[in-house]
């Protein structure tokens, strides 16, 4: 047991009048109450108690410990009631972490709904694509691609499956053609993720797609979201997530490109801590993504 746990008893001995009485209060035996006042007057090197038949009381450096020992207490009987005030609650600041495409499409929009129903959560958002640690940078949950998850010690959770198809703008298309296959796909300006071999091999898991395909071309940008603009801009063909597709089809500001494309397909998923003991806000937010988006994936799936 350290000194600050022995300051606690301390503590309570003096108050209670007696170590039988302190070890009751506690849930402690008489005996290991006793034994960790002695090893707290071997830490002092003082006598902290005058011990008599019907109790103890403090001796005069005791009485002084005492008064340390009792501020010591208050701020921990003060930082406990805290917590048990907040009896489910979510409340307090949550800092959250999301790649930039998905923070900016879906999640922001999203946020809203979350705020009303968690009245007293306040939303700090990072968006980033670099990895994230979550323990040493104080998030309590981040949103990543199923891939990005390398810790083992993180929970994760599936929000959604991520779909990816081929589009450029009508533009783009009039004026530099609609590929057909891979052989074509090759000739044209392929948008890549910087410094992201893996996101710029846009295999098929079709059997008879083709060779392995690595796209090419005059642009990058540094996150998806930057991808996505670049193709809006008509600078040339990108593959993007359905989620961020979808509704550009349909307004007719983007093309799907050989739809006959199947990539491997990846999950969304929220990473946190750990399981035991989640903060109230952290479990709201995670139920809440999972909620929200099965109904989303669902459309995605047939649409």
């Amino acid at each position: 047991m350290d000194i600050s746990a022995q300051m606690l008893i301390f503590a309570t001995v003096v108050e209670q009048g007696s170590i039988s009485a302190a070890a009751r209060s506690m849930g402690q035996t008489p005996s290991a109450v006793s034994k960790q006042i002695g090893l707290l007057e071997d830490q002092v090197h003082y006598r902290l108690l005058n011990r008599t038949r019907t109790g103890v009381s403090p001796t005069r450096e005791g009485q002084d410990f005492y008064e340390k020992c009792k501020a010591m207490a208050d701020k921990f009987n003060e930082a406990k009631a805290m917590i048990h005030s907040f009896d489910g609650v979510p409340r307090g600041e949550l800092r959250i972490a999301s790649t930039v495409a998905f923070g900016k499409s879906q999640l922001i929009p999203a946020l809203p709904e979350f705020m009303k129903e968690n009245p007293e959560v306040q939303i700090s958002l990072d968006l980033t694509d670099r990895e994230i640690d979550l323990r040493s940078e104080g998030f309590d949950a981040a949103i990543c691609f199923a891939e990005q998850h390398k810790n083992p010690d993180m929970v994760i959770r599936r929000i959604m499956q991520s779909r990816r198809v081929l589009c450029a703008s009508p533009e783009y298309l009039e004026r530099c053609g609609t590929p057909s296959n891979f052989a074509e796909l090759a000739e044209h300006n392929c948008l890549r993720v910087a410094g992201r071999s893996q996101r710029n091999a846009w295999n098929s898991i079709e059997p008879n797609a083709g060779e392995k395909f690595e796209a090419t071309g005059s642009f990058e940008g540094n996150s998806t979201d930057v991808v996505f603009r670049a193709a809006l801009a008509g600078i040339g063909i990108a593959r993007l997530p359905c989620y961020m597709a979808n509704r550009k089809f349909r307004s007719g500001k983007l093309v799907h490109v050989m739809p006959e494309y199947a990539p491997p397909s990846t999950d969304i998923v929220v990473m946190f801590a750990e399981r035991r003991n989640l903060a109230p806000k952290t479990r709201a937010f995670v139920d809440y993504l999972a909620r929200r988006f099965r109904a989303f994936e669902e459309n995605q799936m047939n649409s």
